[in-house]
């Protein structure tokens, strides 16, 4: 462990005011535990609320769960780094491939056959790689604000090198290693969830991210990135030919003034996997907690429609209808 490195470790449960669930546990891969709940009846169609960048725990999905457990069956888990999940340093470990293969060891562990993959940001990138390695395990895939690396601009983020120090911390110069290790990390915390919930009114969502975010330390969060961006001795598989492989049909939502992930990533995304584009006007990188009765609706319609009901009709004989009063004077 690195000099003056805090690790948090996985405490305790979480309190989950909105919704008990029904069912917790811990599954185990690569010497990685990882938290999972279950919410809703067994029987029902699964969705599997994907983790996102290690900055934030499944709480996040703290708007969708309550909802969907009316519906259907629900699971989620803190991804690797996060929450009450394990933390295994380098970079190495937080790669594409390692966040695909602990989705499946919790569909393993929690007994779940096949499920509709929902993810946010970069963790429509692993929603991806289950899909096209596990075909027989996912009936679907929604992606909100997807984050995949495909090569595109955006006006509102000037893209600065992470891991190279910079001599300015104004702006996007805070989403930097060195400026997250030597103190300003809750400086930029404040800065990067204030860009994601860049709507009017979104005090309650930012904080809440914040407070999250003070939960897992910068050299956890260093490693997470250093991982996804394919540096520090981790790689990055490009997901172009990777969404060729996805067979299931998949719904993409997008907000149109996303300041973390601009558009034609949505875009991209969509049309690689010959999925359906939401555009969400006006909103940002976090729609699950700026619109979120319009994102749950949207999740249920795409999963009811994965499962079309039998049509089906019953007629009762005159002779065993109850007697009514056609007339009374």
């Amino acid at each position: 462990m690195r000099a003056g490195k805090v690790r948090l470790g996985a405490g305790g449960a979480e309190p989950d005011p909105a919704r008990a669930c029904d069912r917790e546990g811990f599954a185990e891969r690569a010497g990685v535990r990882l938290a999972w709940r279950v919410y809703g009846e067994e029987q029902r169609p699964t969705v599997l609320l994907m983790p996102t960048w290690s900055i934030v725990p499944s709480r996040f999905w703290k708007l969708q769960v309550p909802y969907l457990a009316r519906h259907l069956r629900v699971v989620t888990f803190d991804g690797r780094g996060s929450g009450r999940s394990g933390r295994p340093e380098g970079a190495a470990a937080y790669q594409h491939e390692e966040y695909a293969a602990d989705a499946v060891a919790v569909l393993d562990a929690t007994g779940t056959d096949v499920a509709t993959l929902v993810s946010l940001s970069c963790g429509a990138a692993w929603s991806v790689h289950v899909a096209a390695g596990h075909p027989d395990r996912v009936n679907g895939l929604v992606a909100l604000a997807p984050s995949c690396g495909f090569p595109s601009t955006h006006a509102a983020r000037r893209f600065k090198p992470w891991h190279l120090r910079l001599d300015s911390t104004a702006g996007w110069g805070k989403y930097n290693k060195y400026h997250w290790l030597e103190g300003g990390y809750q400086d930029f915390l404040e800065f990067f969830f204030g860009q994601m919930f860049s709507e009017p009114h979104s005090t309650k969502q930012i904080e809440d991210c914040v407070g999250w975010g003070l939960q897992v330390s910068p050299w956890t969060l260093v490693d997470t990135t250093a991982g996804r961006l394919g540096l520090e001795g981790a790689t990055c598989t490009p997901l172009d030919d990777l969404c060729a492989l996805v067979r299931c049909p998949v719904l993409v939502l997008h907000g149109t003034e996303d300041r973390i992930s601009p558009a034609a990533q949505g875009e991209r995304l969509a049309e690689l996997t010959n999925g359906t584009l939401v555009r969400l006007e006006g909103g940002g990188h976090g729609p699950q907690g700026r619109d979120p009765v319009l994102v749950n609706r949207l999740i249920k319609d795409f999963v009811d429609g994965l499962f079309p009901a039998v049509p089906h009709s019953l007629r009762v004989r005159a002779a065993v209808r109850p007697k009514r009063v056609l007339y009374l004077s």
